[in-house]
């Protein structure tokens, strides 16, 4: 869990994890260099549960560098990913590992809902069965709060060093790689719209999008243009309706 200047939202998120009916986790909080205090209050969250561990980071160096030092100290073989602001309901663990181990997937994901801050119901997100690389490449269907992947089948994989869209890239290089992640359509976390978070900036984000399709991907300029395309319709369509 990257933690930076969040000592407002933290402690709510630690507690959705500790309230799992499954049991057997740890739960990493990596503080990517705060400033408000946030690092002090993540360490009594420490003290309170054996399975808790806060990691520190020199200095703030984004999303994508905490949970990557994260990945370099986790012990399990399920990896899964949970921002300070997000929230699991109780039985996401034990609901997403049951699935996996019955369809013997690599990389799975759920359903969620979107909240505002104020705590408005915005949207329920479901989970398509099956996301291939053609798929993902058109839209992000998949939601970071909701991912689990087994270390042991595809090995570890760190974020690809972007501000924004991180995650993103990382499903794209993954299911490339190993093949389609499969969907489980259960609403299972609590993803709550942050006012100025990385994901509000929309040009900041296309400008990621772009750089994804060119230099990770490493696309052709026509097939850039045709998934950045469908990138826009998909965004324009979703603020329209």
């Amino acid at each position: 869990m990257p933690v930076f200047n969040c000592k407002h939202s933290l402690a709510q998120s630690v507690e959705s994890v500790r309230n799992q009916t499954y049991q057997d986790w740890e739960l990493l909080l990596v503080d990517d260099g705060s400033a408000d205090g946030t690092a002090e209050f993540a360490l009594g969250l420490s003290g309170t549960d054996k399975r808790i561990r806060l990691l520190t980071m020199d200095s703030n160096m984004g999303a994508a560098a905490a949970r990557n030092y994260g990945l370099e100290a986790a012990r399990g073989r399920f990896i899964a990913f949970l921002d300070a602001d997000d929230l699991w309901c109780p039985d996401k663990l034990q609901r997403q590992l049951d699935f996996m181990k019955e369809r013997n997937a690599k990389l799975s994901f759920t359903g969620y809902s979107r909240f505002s801050e104020q705590g408005e119901l915005k949207e329920r997100v479901s989970a398509m069965a099956v996301v291939d690389y053609e798929t993902l490449l058109k839209r992000n269907v998949i939601g970071c709060l909701t991912v689990i992947y087994d270390s042991k089948l595809i090995g570890k994989w760190p974020m690809p060093q972007l501000w924004r869209q991180h995650d993103f890239a990382l499903w794209l290089q993954i299911i490339r790689k190993t093949g389609p992640a499969l969907g489980l359509d259960e609403d299972l976390a609590v993803y709550r719209v942050a006012s100025g978070s990385l994901s509000a900036n929309k040009l900041a984000g296309a400008l990621d999008m772009w750089c994804i399709f060119r230099q990770y991907e490493k696309l052709s300029l026509t097939k850039s243009l045709w998934y950045f395309a469908n990138y826009a319709y998909y965004g324009i369509r979703y603020r329209l309706f």
